[in-house]
């Protein structure tokens, strides 16, 4: 979900150095709904993303720190409730964790920059890589391809002076 990132330091799509926040800041920095899923490890309801039946192209990042996660192409309709997805955009994005909660043994999800709790990974997902990546989509923000080109070719006009 876009977030307000204007009271929000630490969030930024081009650096990819850690973050280390004490957990008071980052409930000061982030929205509640965020907080509760990246921080406290939380879980929106399923079927309420705007991003789990989303068809646009373009690249998903962290909510709570702007880390690219996850490629519109690598997405797929699971039917799982959530945002799915089959392969981080590198393998630096996310990083993983055992998780004993709730009687289950699951591989937990986290932001490789933020160490924000994403979601779940688990092995029944699609080729090429048999994985599903169920992702919290109000940890996910979004921009579509276009927008990323547009931003870029303004950005070499000024440079070049046109």
């Amino acid at each position: 979900m876009e977030t307000d990132k204007s009271n929000n330091p630490v969030y930024s799509r081009n650096d990819t150095s850690s973050v280390n926040l004490p957990e008071e800041e980052w409930k000061k920095i982030l929205p509640k709904d965020v907080y509760y899923i990246a921080r406290q490890k939380g879980t929106e309801r399923p079927w309420t993303s705007k991003y789990e039946t989303s068809k646009e192209v373009g690249t998903y990042y962290c909510a709570a720190c702007g880390n690219a996660l996850f490629r519109s192409d690598t997405k797929y309709e699971s039917g799982c409730g959530w945002p799915s997805f089959y392969e981080p955009i590198s393998k630096q994005s996310v990083i993983y964790e055992t998780d004993n909660s709730f009687g289950m043994i699951r591989k937990e999800v986290m932001c490789g920059r933020c160490k924000g709790h994403l979601g779940h990974v688990f092995e029944d997902g699609p080729p090429p890589t048999g994985l599903r990546y169920c992702i919290n989509g109000v940890v996910l923000d979004f921009e579509k391809a276009k927008d990323a080109e547009k931003k870029y070719n303004e950005a070499n006009n000024t440079r070049k002076g046109t």
